[in-house]
């Protein structure tokens, strides 16, 4: 929790149209009384205990914003499986096909969703006798060499009241872009990612595959809030680990209610197969760090199976949070006085003149108003440095979140001006211009370069020499067994179209 600079223009512009709302007396409509059904906040990475222990159906992040390059359009980029390690073989990183990933839509303010993108996926394996997710340098998604391929469906549900008005498949068997496993495996992950971007009737844009995990901050603040003396400070803990990523783009109109009402609300979830053969929901997720630090251990399971019509059970954890509380303890930075009405009505109502949809009712997710242009220098602090296309208006790539909810939290709102963050102030890795905006993947090949090689290639060109010399087209398995014994203790050798691991040791071959 590091003092952060950041610009004087715009800094109190939230708290003023929040103190525009008190005055219109908008929180005094905002008791129990009123948040009965409706009120909470939502998860991020492995925030509860149940999920922690399944990540292929674990949200991670969800973001929401007007596109940068189309301001026509609206994008959403929901996130899963976190702390994907690049070199994370042989079993690489694959949607489940026992899950429904859902995007859901609010666009009047309701607490329910009238809109529910569904995405489900299937596996392909080409051949089963391998233990590789690749048996050669992968330079398309229809490569014969990839050897593990997903595909996926979407379909557009639309509800009324929960109750389903009609089922529209817009999606149909699309690629999704693979791991990145290494250089040597796929020499132009690029290329790939360009693959797996496809276009939907109707003008709409879909990505499926992994992704650079966009989300920075240092974690080190669940080691006791930063060790309790801020001695280490400034680490992106998620710096060099990947997520499964979908991203949807989507023509602004098809969201919203109205061009009267461009405000919506936008939360993502997962359900899984059980036993009965039954989906149930078991993660949820819509603002960030919000099941991670604001809901109590006994909640965080609930309320991953939980709805927003429902949020009214969690309203106690957001007006009596506990992190202002272990600050004070800890730093002894005073926390600001309860209820805390003013987190009510920025996190879980929008913030009126902002992106609070008229009759709300108030329910944790995300909400975006898409009326709002996007700004061609984003500021990280968003709405609080006068930035409005920025959280908590929606959610951008680039917005600096922990520090922006932690400053929120301290009681930027309620007069206790404060510039307290993580030092980490933006990804590792710089974001796209243009859809799908996520950074590529890390590599699982990213280690120093073996004693003697001056680059990635050398080895590989090397031992491509050994095995097959110049002229050796034509060669029968015979031939390159003998031509390969001479390659030194070991060696990969090309028999029958598999790939076979041999080694020389005390005269004989294993």
């Amino acid at each position: 929790m590091t003092p952060n600079s950041r610009t004087g223009a715009g800094r109190r512009s939230l708290a003023t149209l929040i103190c525009g709302a008190l005055a219109a007396g908008g929180l005094a409509a905002v008791g129990t009384t009123a948040l009965e059904p409706g009120a909470a906040s939502a998860s991020s990475h492995r925030e509860a205990p149940l999920i922690s222990g399944t990540p292929q159906y674990d949200n991670t992040d969800l973001y929401a914003f007007v596109s940068p390059d189309k301001p026509d359009m609206t994008t959403i980029i929901a996130n899963w499986i976190p702390f994907e390690e690049p070199a994370g073989g042989p079993n690489f990183f694959t949607f489940a096909e026992d899950a429904q990933y859902d995007i859901h839509v609010d666009n009047n303010g309701d607490a329910q969703g009238e809109l529910l993108f569904r995405y489900t996926f299937r596996t392909h394996t080409k051949n089963e006798k391998t233990f590789l997710y690749n048996t050669g340098p992968v330079t398309s998604l229809d490569d014969p060499d990839l050897n593990i391929t997903q595909t996926y469906d979407i379909e557009l549900l639309k509800l009324k009241d929960q109750h389903l008005v009609s089922r529209t498949k817009i999606a149909d068997d699309v690629p999704v872009a693979p791991s990145n496993v290494g250089k040597a495996s796929m020499p132009d992950y690029g290329t790939l990612r360009e693959q797996a971007v496809h276009e939907l009737a109707g003008g709409a844009t879909t990505f499926a595959g992994q992704a650079d995990d966009p989300f920075f901050l240092d974690l080190r603040v669940f080691d006791l809030l930063y060790g309790g003396n801020l001695s280490e400070v400034g680490n992106d803990t998620l710096k060099g680990y990947n997520v499964n990523s979908l991203a949807l783009q989507v023509p602004t109109h098809m969201i919203t209610e109205s061009a009267d009402q461009p405000v919506v609300g936008i939360w993502s979830t997962t359900q899984r197969k059980n036993a009965k053969g039954e989906f149930t929901q078991v993660s949820r997720l819509g603002s960030p760090l919000v099941n991670e630090v604001v809901n109590p251990l006994k909640d965080k399971d609930t309320f991953n199976a939980s709805a927003p019509w429902d949020d009214a059970r969690f309203l106690k954890n957001v007006t009596h949070p506990e992190l202002p509380k272990l600050i004070e303890a800890i730093y002894r930075i005073e926390a600001p006085a309860e209820p805390r009405n003013d987190l009510v009505d920025v996190f879980l109502k929008g913030v009126e003149g902002l992106n609070q949809p008229p009759h709300v009712t108030p329910s944790e997710m995300l909400r975006l108003n898409t009326s709002i242009e996007p700004t061609a220098e984003p500021k990280r602090l968003g709405v609080l440095d006068g930035d409005n296309a920025g959280f908590p208006n929606g959610r951008r790539l680039t917005d600096d979140v922990v520090d922006a909810a932690l400053q929120v939290v301290e009681g930027e709102l309620v007069g206790a001006e404060n510039d307290l963050g993580d030092a980490v102030d933006a990804n590792d890795k710089e974001f796209g211009a243009s859809f799908p905006y996520l950074a590529e993947p890390t590599e699982g090949s990213r280690g120093p370069l073996a004693e003697g090689v001056d680059s990635g290639n050398d080895v590989r060109n090397q031992l491509g020499d050994a095995l097959r010399p110049a002229g050796a087209e034509g060669f029968d398995d015979t031939t390159l067994i003998a031509a390969s014994a001479g390659a030194g203790a070991g060696g990969i050798l090309l028999i029958g179209g598999g790939l076979l691991w041999w080694r020389r040791m005390r005269g004989r071959a294993y």
